[in-house]
């Protein structure tokens, strides 16, 4: 019986065929390559393929071991990050407190240096200012209970602050020298010249000072013995003088205050 070969028989026939002629092909290629002592371009391809392949195994390893080790540590990065985040927080914290505290380091010495030149004053703090505006006052945390009574002075390291004009078993209000019904006896420092110091709300204004007194700009004006006040306190300094007009018997100055009155933090209260 002769066999049959049908055309599906043919092709792999001549497939196999063709794929030993390519692999003869290959391998008398290799062998010349080799006999010359070079690489041959299909080695060159194969070895570059297999490095690429490589190298992506590897990622795919590492990103799929980092992936892992990161679900594995997240909740102990997730505490560590809550304990820095604390930590941040009491060091905000901690410095805040210590710039309050270096701020009031100037307050406290000069609260030191009035107590040791009024040994016999009331320490108070200011506690409050006039909401309204309506007068230049501030309100103090002594009272009664302290020794505080009406028309006592009031200052600080700097000069003249006020005096007390209403007064609360805890606390008391001090009217202070700008108010315009603020009325102190004063002296022109520089050839104690008599006067009186009237509140201008934001300044002090001299009046009545003798029309042969010779006022200069930076000239000390200072308490003259009186009801709330002894001789001698500061009370500012002359910033203009306002010509007299012709034939008047005083003259007048403006007088810039030596108290910094938007930010009283300590006083001290004169008893008499």
């Amino acid at each position: 019986m002769v066999p049959i070969f049908t055309y599906r028989d043919e092709r792999k026939l001549f497939a196999l065929i063709g794929v030993v002629i390519v692999a003869a092909l290959v391998a008398l290629l290799q062998v010349s390559f080799a006999r010359q002592g070079r690489t041959s371009p299909l080695t060159v391809l194969v070895t570059t393929t297999a490095t690429y392949v490589e190298i992506a195994l590897a990622a795919v390893r590492d990103n799929s071991r980092g992936a892992f080790e990161t679900v594995v540590r997240t909740p102990g990065l997730a505490r560590e990050n809550a304990a820095l985040r604390d930590e941040n927080v009491r060091l905000l914290d901690e410095n805040l407190a210590f710039t309050e505290e270096l701020a009031r380091v100037p307050a406290e010495r000069d609260a030191i240096a009035a107590q040791m030149r009024y040994p016999r004053s009331v320490p108070a703090n200011v506690i409050g200012y006039d909401p309204e505006g309506a007068l230049h006052s501030v309100t103090i945390d002594r009272g009664s209970k302290d020794g505080v009574r009406r028309d006592d002075g009031v200052v600080t390291v700097d000069g003249a602050v006020g005096r007390i004009v209403d007064v609360t078993l805890l606390s008391s209000k001090v009217l202070l020298v700008n108010d315009v019904t603020s009325r102190i006896p004063a002296v022109v420092q520089r050839g104690r010249w008599w006067s009186i110091a009237v509140g201008t709300q934001t300044r002090v204004k001299l009046q009545y000072v003798p029309q042969d007194a010779h006022l200069k700009p930076g000239d000390a004006v200072i308490t003259g013995e009186g009801r709330s006040f002894h001789a001698g306190i500061l009370i500012g300094r002359i910033a203009a003088v306002t010509p007299s007009a012709a034939g008047a018997l005083d003259q007048s100055a403006l007088v810039e205050p030596a108290v910094a009155f938007g930010r009283l933090n300590r006083v001290l209260v004169l008893q008499k």
